[in-house]
């Protein structure tokens, strides 16, 4: 037998070895790239979180600078791996005209949408401001804002069971409490860029107001629907109120009332019209209103001018004049039409004026 020599001597044995190699790494290869994806990955995460407490603190500084002392208390920055959360177990702001506190707080926001950030407190919440001291508390607290180049596109806030207090008004303590609250903001579609528009829609359900049962001689709760157009709202900051209204006065702020609706039993009131601030710094502007079932709220208008007697029988007179005794009928919507027109309600140099009577005992304090 000829041996064939052009072949080196054991070589038929080593080529299914080196084929083993090549399989075995075959099989770890995927386990290799789905390693160097997850390095990759939490070294990205990291940086974006740096990033962002970067922007954080330099966010800080700058309000410091200007007078605005921010502190987010055992602050911590996390959420990997698809997310960034920060968690604050007190936020604070400190400034020259108050001192604001806010209970456990987080804000979380997708590494894939990083311009919508949801946030959550647990409360409560503290303001000093001047003589006025107010308290919040709730069951369930949420929020979201959706960032855009230049501002925002949306920003909402849900309440459940909202309690609010305030004292140091005056003529007395300001109590309000409700079932449920939304509050959304957005830019006014083809305004936001002429005049910094922003409207603004107000739920509150079930609410229970003290001050106000007093007015209306009934303890039933209210609901207040409120849509309204905030113009000049860009100008605002996180300055003072004193220096951000004069600011947004200045601008030829106003606040366009869309629809305002206040239903509290059987007495239903909606209004809209304009107001803005006057030299003195004092609302001002017209409200026009339709209202069902307030007769005796203007017996107790007018009684003031005319005294209680005379005046409960004139407001009697001018109620049934107007409709304003008539109940919804079985038929009638639910939004309590059909509402009778009101004379308009005028806030001029201070003073409430009614169907061209100022209001007695009744003036509209300067809002700084």
């Amino acid at each position: 037998m000829v041996q064939d020599r052009t072949r080196p001597e054991g070589a038929a044995e080593t080529a299914p070895v080196r084929g083993a190699r090549r399989s075995r790494r075959g099989l770890f290869l995927p386990y290799i790239l789905l390693a160097l994806v997850v390095v990759g990955w939490s070294a990205g995460w990291l940086w974006m979180r740096e990033r962002a407490a970067s922007e954080i603190d330099g966010w800080i500084a700058r309000e410091a600078t200007a007078g605005r002392t921010w502190t987010c208390a055992d602050r911590s920055l996390g959420g990997y791996p698809f997310r960034l959360e920060l968690r604050c177990s007190a936020v604070t702001l400190e400034r020259a005209d108050g001192r604001f506190r806010l209970g456990p707080s987080t804000a979380v926001a997708q590494i894939y949408q990083p311009r919508l950030v949801v946030f959550e407190s647990a409360g409560p919440f503290h303001v000093e401001q001047g003589p006025l001291t107010g308290d919040a508390s709730w069951t369930a607290l949420q929020g979201s804002f959706h960032g855009a180049a230049g501002g925002f596109s949306r920003a909402s806030l849900v309440v459940d069971k909202p309690d609010i207090t305030v004292t140091g008004a005056e003529p007395g303590p300001i109590a309000v409490s409700g079932r449920h609250l939304e509050l959304h903001a957005r830019p006014s579609p083809g305004r936001f860029d002429s005049d910094g528009a922003v409207d603004v829609s107000l739920r509150l359900n079930q609410a229970a107001v003290p001050q106000l049962d007093a007015v209306t001689g009934t303890q039933d709760p209210a609901d207040l629907a409120l849509d309204a157009t905030l113009t000049q709202a860009t100008v605002l900051r996180t300055g003072t109120v004193a220096r951000e209204l004069e600011r947004w006065r200045q601008a030829g702020g106003a606040l366009d009332l869309t629809a305002l609706s206040l239903a509290k039993g059987a007495q239903r009131v909606q209004a809209k019209g304009t107001l803005a601030l006057d030299a003195a710094h004092r609302p001002a502007g017209q409200i026009d209103l339709r209202a069902a079932g307030v007769d005796a709220l203007v017996g107790s208008i007018v009684g003031q001018r005319f005294g209680s007697d005379r005046g409960a029988l004139v407001g009697q007179l001018v109620g049934g004049l107007l409709g304003l005794a008539q109940r919804p009928g079985p038929d009638a919507p639910a939004d309590g039409t059909p509402l009778k027109a009101l004379p308009p309600l005028r806030l001029v140099d201070g003073k409430l004026v009614f169907s061209g009577f100022p209001i007695p005992n009744v003036y509209v304090p300067a809002l700084y």
